[in-house]
Formats: structure tokens, C-alpha cells, sequence
């Protein structure tokens, strides 16, 4: 644990000239502000730093505009590519008025589902990790208009570019057989090694990097487990330097889920654990050496799996992956191998404290600060209510006959479904006020207006394939 006077040491043993405060808005985007690096004292980390809040997505209405960012000094680094050396700081979002931690700050969010856990008495610590996916892409081109709307791709791995005239381009994944290719297939081994690279000297801990299944640069970079708050942390740390590595080498990253038809989508498989005074929650003799908490656990998420789809795949491109078909985790059950199972409980040990639930239908498009509380908010719920998840899904989903499939649960089909799915069951949510009713309303209307309505009202260009010679 930091305190304030041992970041002014850092910042002056790597002589830090320009301070960089984070924040996140509600979509779950970095912002930052910077200033001289006189302006940071010890004082600063209670007094904080006045910001306008007014034109932050999701935040503060124009006349109750003026913010606080109080700097957290566990959340500090040298950023590793600015010119001149910056300190940056993760910062909390404080209401000047009340001195109280700002309810839209999804920051405040996390912490406060940390909190809710203590208070249970179920666990002290969650544990989550995350597996983001991403493509890399060496150019993209869109717009919208009135009178016509486009996008364009240019992968140096797309498939669909080997009538390129260039030479040398023959190495290319197919379409979704992408998984672990040795170069000149994998175009990216060194590209992703400076990316995990730059990672650890900010000080994250990364297990491994490989191309993923998909052609287009489909790349997976996984970080080691950490507690709810620091896991989210890092993973905007860890978007800011993918993108970042990726501009240095002239290419560009996206985290959309589906950015390319008819191959995989990007997930966002997240492993999640209890622990208590240093033990495992989840180990047990219940199936795959799960304990009945575990099992209430995976019950939580399953039930709620439709409201969480609002928040944990967020976006309407969410629902282009989530789909029947791209191994994507559609069908609500769990398995301890079935990659088709929402929840999949990984058998690579048997050790009791690698036991872990891993829930496969989050996607890198969602805020880590609401995903990862609302995940443990609706597992915490199926312990509290001792819900059955049911059997466990041990056969291959493509085998069932259309009477076995009718049987299983799915995924929402569409944000919109989602979004009436949050508005049906929230009250798991509201619980030790970690989220809060405005807070929900402010972020459904936000997506239903920006984006569902937005998408909803536009002519897509596949129906004047459809449609044109009606």
C-alpha cells in the first residue's frame, strides 16, 4: 500500500515534469488532465484536483458540473510513452459540495461491491482476471451519413486481402483457424511481446500472449488474477498500452467485440474466486471440485445472466458475437470443459486454490469497473438465495437435438433485450448501495438513446442488398 509521500519520491527519483490524472467515464473510457508536477503535494491526495464534469458521458448535468479527482497513490506509474517523463495517477471522482465519492464514478462502484463482499461475512477478498481479446488492424476507414454509411478494413492478416499485389502476403490464418499459429502466419509475435513487455514495466504481471482464433490480427493478452479494483484498474491500463504500442508501429486496435463477418468475435472471458482469511471459497468435492458456494455462485450468475448482458456486453455489436456458432458462450448452463457454456469452471489443476469460476459472456466493449461489480453482485446473490444452477452441460451443444436446446436458457439476442432484462431484475444490484436506482436509469436511458435508438434509425448497408429491387 502507497501512501502520498511515497509517490512524490517516485515522481522525483524518475524526475517527473508533467502529472497525469486518470478517471473513467461511464461507458468506461480513460480521460486524463495534466499539470505541472509542482502542483502535486501531499495535500493534494485529500484536496484534490477541480474538474469540469459537465461534458463526461454518463456524468454530471451542466449545473452541477464541478468535480473533484482525488489521486489514489496504489494506482501510480511512470507513463511509458510520453517524451517528457509523467507521472500518472488513477484518481476517485469526489462531489466538491458534499465531499462524498461521486455515485457515477465507476471507480466508487467497484469499491463499494468490494465493501459489500466484507460485509456478507461470505469472503474478504474477490479475485478476478480477465482475458481481453482485441484484433490489430493497419488501417479503418468509416463514416455516416445521410446519404450513405461505411466501414473498411485493412488487415496485413486479413483473409480476404490475399489478391494484394505485395509480395510475401501468402501467410494468412483461414477464417476461424487462427488459434496458435507459428510465424509468418502469426504476424504479431513481436508486436504482442513488446506490448507485454511494456506491461511489466508498468508493473503488471502478464501470464501469456498468443494470436487467437480469428484471422485480422486476433490477439489474446492474459494478466494475472488480482482483487476486483486492481483488476479493473489494470485493465485500462492495459487498453492504453495495447492501443499505444500498436499507434507506435503504425497499426491501430480495436476492442469491438465483432469487428469483422463471419469470423470470431473478441471476448472477454473473465475467472472470477472467493477467498477468505487467505482460503479458498470455491474449493470443494461438489462437481469439478467446486464447493456449494461455488456452485450457488455460478446459480447467480446464470439467473442474472440476462440483466448482467447489459452491462458486461454492452454494446449492439455485443450481440453480432453472441451468436450460435463462433464458440460463443450463448446458452445459460456451465461445464467444466463446454467453451459453448456460459460458465466454465477450467480443469488445468486440481489444486484447491486454482478454483474459479470463468464466465464467457463478457466482451472488451464493457466498463471492468461495472462488469466486475455486477458480476460479483449477482454470484453473492446466488449464494445469499442458495440458487441450483441446474446439471452442468457436458455434451458438445452442436449434438442436442432441437428438443434438448429448447430446454437451455440463452443469452439476450439484442442490447435492447438486455436492456429490458436490466430493467426487470436489478434489485440484486441495489444491494449495500452498490449500485444505486439513478444510477441504472441514467446508464439504460444513455444506452437506449445514444446507441440502440441511434443504430435502430439508420439504414444499414446489407438492406440495400436486401432490399433495393423490392
Amino acid at each position: 500500500m502507497a501512501d502520498a509521500k511515497t509517490v512524490i519520491e517516485f515522481a522525483k527519483k524518475h524526475d517527473a515534469r508533467i502529472l497525469d490524472l486518470r478517471f473513467t467515464d461511464l461507458p468506461g473510457l480513460w480521460h486524463h488532465i495534466s499539470y505541472p508536477i509542482d502542483q502535486l503535494t501531499e495535500s493534494s491526495f485529500e484536496e484534490g484536483f477541480g474538474i469540469d464534469g459537465s461534458s463526461i458521458r454518463g456524468w454530471a448535468a451542466i449545473h452541477e458540473s464541478d468535480m473533484l479527482l482525488k489521486p489514489d497513490p496504489n494506482f501510480h506509474l511512470l507513463d511509458p510513452f510520453t517524451e517528457v517523463p509523467t507521472l500518472v495517477l488513477a484518481c476517485d471522482v469526489v462531489d466538491p459540495v458534499t465531499k462524498q465519492q461521486y455515485d457515477r464514478d465507476p471507480r466508487y462502484i467497484a469499491r463499494k461491491a468490494e465493501l459489500h463482499l466484507a460485509s456478507t461475512g461470505i469472503a474478504d477478498t474477490a479475485y478476478f482476471g480477465a482475458e481481453a481479446e482485441f484484433f490489430i488492424f493497419d488501417n479503418v476507414r468509416f463514416d455516416q451519413r445521410e446519404q450513405y454509411g461505411f466501414y473498411y478494413i485493412d488487415a496485413e492478416e486479413g483473409r480476404w486481402n490475399s489478391g494484394r499485389e505485395e509480395s510475401n502476403l501468402g501467410y494468412r490464418p483461414r477464417y476461424r483457424e487462427g488459434y496458435f499459429p507459428v510465424p509468418p502466419t502469426d504476424h504479431y509475435q513481436d508486436l504482442r511481446s513488446e506490448m507485454v513487455l511494456t506491461m511489466q514495466s508498468c508493473g503488471m504481471e502478464v501470464e501469456c500472449h498468443h494470436h487467437e482464433v480469428a484471422t485480422g490480427g486476433q490477439t489474446e493478452i492474459d494478466l494475472k488474477f488480482d482483487s476486483l479494483l486492481r483488476s479493473a484498474d489494470k485493465m485500462l491500463l492495459f487498453k492504453y498500452i495495447v492501443k499505444n504500442v500498436a499507434n507506435c508501429h503504425g497499426k491501430t486496435v480495436t476492442f469491438m467485440p465483432k469487428p469483422i463477418f463471419g469470423d470470431n468475435g473478441s471476448g472477454m472471458h473473465t475467472h472470477q474466486s472467493l477467498w477468505e482469511n487467505g482460503e479458498p471459497v470455491f474449493a470443494g468435492d461438489g462437481y469439478a471440485g467446486l464447493s456449494q458456494a461455488a456452485l450457488w455462485y455460478v446459480g447467480g450468475l446464470l439467473k442474472h445472466a440476462p440483466a448482467l448482458s447489459a452491462i458486461i456486453a454492452p454494446t449492439t455489436n455485443s450481440y453480432k458475437r453472441l451468436v450460435p456458432g463462433f464458440e460463443a458462450p450463448v446458452n445459460l448452463a456451465y461445464s467444466r470443459r463446454n467453451r459453448s457454456a456460459a460458465c466454465r469452471i477450467p480443469m488445468y489443476s486440481l489444486s484447491p486454490q486454482a478454483k474459479r469460476v470463468e464466465f464467457r459472456p463478457p466482451d472488451p466493449s464493457c466498463n471492468p469497473y461495472l462488469g466486475f461489480a455486477a458480476m460479483l453482485m449477482a454470484g453473492l446473490d446466488g449464494i445469499e438465495n442458495k440458487m441450483d444452477p441446474g446439471l452442468p452441460l457436458d455434451k458438445d451443444i452442436y449434438d442436442l437435438t432441437p428438443e434438448e436446446l429448447a430446454t437451455i436458457p440463452s443469452m439476450p439476442g439484442s442490447l435492447e433485450d438486455a436492456l429490458d432484462a436490466l430493467q426487470r431484475d436489478y434489485a440484486f444490484l441495489l444491494k449495500g448501495d452498490v449500485f444505486t436506482e439513478e444510477l441504472l436509469r441514467s446508464y439504460i436511458d444513455y444506452k437506449r438513446s445514444k446507441e440502440v435508438d441511434a443504430i435502430r434509425s439508420r439504414p444499414h448497408p446489407y438492406e440495400f442488398a436486401l432490399y433495393y429491387d423490392i
